[in-house]
């Protein structure tokens, strides 16, 4: 055998191997992360608050009480996280919110929310549904839609264009 060839069945043995390790610590971290659901789940209560201002920021920056900054790992300190400024009842709180509702939680409107601790799971409207976002165009989608505009435009000055001239030999 060639050395080319030993190189290659090294490589692709080490990326298998590779690749079936990651498997199943994919496996495990989702497991870990259903029972967190779960658990989140479980503590979770119904609570109304206004939402006064919502950002992403760094846990630091959030103002958020020191024993969460303490118990957070340091990756994630430095890392940017959903925070939600709300007043509820007579208190105004720093709140985490999940990463998948956090385009849907409307600014300066009351809503009820699912907070298990610090963490908002899902939010529901007070007074009728929440408006969701629309969501951002694609750069592609935005340059179809120019091109598209454009090319009506000009299909409409030939058109113009074309009934002047005929206009013009009638006369």
């Amino acid at each position: 055998m060639s050395k080319l060839t030993i190189v290659l069945l090294v490589i692709l043995v080490v990326l298998i191997v590779a690749f079936i390790a990651l498997h199943f610590l994919g496996k495990r971290a989702q497991k870990k992360k259903e029972e967190q659901d779960a658990q989140i789940a479980a503590a979770s209560q119904q609570i109304t608050m206004l939402v006064i201002d919502k950002k992403r920021m760094r846990l630091k920056d959030a103002g958020l009480p020191q024993q969460i900054l303490e118990q957070t790992p340091k990756m994630m300190r430095r890392s940017k996280l959903p925070i939600v400024k709300a007043k509820v009842g007579p208190r105004v709180m720093s709140l985490i919110a999940d990463e998948a509702i956090f385009e849907e939680i409307p600014v300066k409107k009351e809503v009820k929310a699912s907070v298990s601790g610090i963490y908002i799971t899902s939010v529901r409207g007070l007074r009728g549904p929440i408006e969701k976002p629309a969501k951002k165009k694609s750069f592609r989608v935005r340059m179809q839609e120019k091109y598209n505009q454009a090319n009506a435009e000009l299909k409409a000055e030939k058109e113009k264009a074309q009934k002047e001239k005929e206009s013009k030999k009638k006369k």
